[in-house]
């Protein structure tokens, strides 16, 4: 698979094969995840990103590998995107030591620091005021990295929201908020939890820059990021993007999605942004049937050997129990 830095953009052939390949992996890979928890292979709680692939896609060629990455439970697609392996993310959805936590996080807590991604949340809205401190500390030490802080419309209901646009505003820090609006907080409508349907107008009130996003689109969703990414490196502060997007799958594994139509959602399946993405490359001929097949079976042997790496990896030892909670052995800020 091509790596980010070899990505041209703006919309070029190798753009398209890079989101084609990026998202096929990413839709197989959460395919796989949910066949596997069926199987009761992988245990807990379990929230899959089929549908969004788009918004993985054009952030990662609206940004540099140096900006940082911070989302919610529903981290596998955005983990993988950003550069950890799915061998890594598949054996902490295992729960084994060679997963990215080490497998002590499991499905909503991938985490990489030296690839940028810093969760992988639990506690809904939690990673907004995180993010937030992310985008301060490279605001401190000069950088200009921006922080892509992505969570759902189920999240812009929190007060914590609040309390760090305010603040993200009045510093002007580097961090672009993103509300990736798949319309259902668990099993909730937009239209059922709050009078504003149009999240980005949030934004509003703290004079923060906002725009609504198709998130079915990757070229929309690339434009968007782009200019909000744009406006951080240049010290212009925050932006609040809505992207629309929808999830295929119920809100967790455990859920049947009783509560929208069959209709609805073929409606979306027919804008699948990897379909999309592959006409684009059809109709400009920038693959032929054989390139596209190539790309196809790498995807599937990619997610073969993360869930046979997966398989074969050593659970955690129980020296691991206490390591990595409170404390870091050689934190260097202590003097006694």
């Amino acid at each position: 698979m091509q790596t980010k830095t070899d990505v041209k953009t703006k919309f070029t052939k190798e753009t398209y094969l890079y989101w084609y390949e990026l998202m096929l992996l990413l839709r197989r890979f959460e395919e796989k995840t949910g066949q596997l928890y069926g199987m009761q292979k992988i245990r807990g709680f379990c929230h899959l990103y089929i549908g969004q692939e788009a918004i993985a896609a054009g952030a990662m060629t609206a940004t540099k590998p140096e900006d940082k990455f911070i989302t919610a439970y529903r981290d596998h697609a955005l983990a993988i995107a950003k550069g950890i392996s799915a061998k890594a993310c598949m054996a902490e959805l295992y729960g084994k030591a060679t997963g990215c936590s080490k497998g002590k996080g499991g499905s909503m807590h991938f985490f990489s620091k030296e690839h940028g991604f810093f969760g992988g949340h639990g506690i809904v809205g939690a990673q907004i005021g995180t993010g937030a401190g992310l985008a301060l500390a490279e605001q401190y030490k000069g950088t200009d990295n921006v922080v892509l802080c992505f969570f759902g419309d189920g999240a812009a209901r929190q007060g914590m929201l609040h309390e760090t646009f305010n603040m993200a505003m009045t510093w002007k820090l580097p961090v672009i908020f993103i509300c990736e609006n798949n319309m259902y907080a668990m099993g909730t409508s937009v239209e059922r939890t709050s009078n504003v349907l149009d999240i980005y107008k949030l934004a509003d009130a703290y004079e923060m820059p906002a725009d609504s996003i198709d998130g079915m689109s990757c070229e929309a969703v690339h434009d968007g990021i782009e200019r909000a990414v744009k406006r951080g490196r240049e010290k212009g502060g925050p932006t609040l993007l809505e992207i629309k997007t929808y999830r295929y799958r119920g809100h967790s594994m455990s859920d049947p999605a009783k509560y929208r139509t069959k209709e609805e959602l073929e409606e979306y399946k027919e804008k699948d942004p990897i379909n999309e993405v592959l006409r684009v490359i059809q109709k400009n001929k920038w693959a032929t049937e054989a390139e596209i097949e190539a790309i196809n079976e790498r995807v599937k042997v990619e997610v073969e050997e993360c869930v046979t790496f997966a398989e074969e990896s050593p659970w955690p030892s129980d020296d691991e129990l206490l390591k990595d909670v409170y404390i870091q052995e050689d934190y260097p800020f202590i003097v006694d």
